[in-house]
């Protein structure tokens, strides 16, 4: 899941990726079903853990449950859906 990067968000706003965590939710709820239809999954793989630099779209995206804050020396904070992933994981 891209999100815009809007850089008029603080940080604490940032964090709160409920898009993420919706279409999470709806992917594993799906996948299940799949497995309960009988289809063999494997396994499952987060691709992005944290935002990056896309080549066609540079630092305009965010991705991923981690928070690069790029105006505070790339320090990272954990966004919701971090924390929605653990619990899902835990349970």
């Amino acid at each position: 899941v891209a999100e815009a990067n809007n850089a008029s968000l603080t940080v604490k706003e940032a964090l709160k990726d409920s898009t993420r965590i919706r279409y999470l939710d709806g992917h594993l709820k799906y996948l299940l079903k799949a497995i309960q239809e009988g289809v063999n999954i494997k396994g499952h793989y987060m691709w992005a853990f944290l935002d990056d630099f896309e080549w066609t779209s540079g630092y305009t995206l965010r991705f991923g449950f981690t928070y690069i804050d790029y105006k505070n020396n790339l320090r990272r904070y954990l966004k919701y859906s971090a924390y929605w992933f653990k619990k899902f994981l835990l349970n």
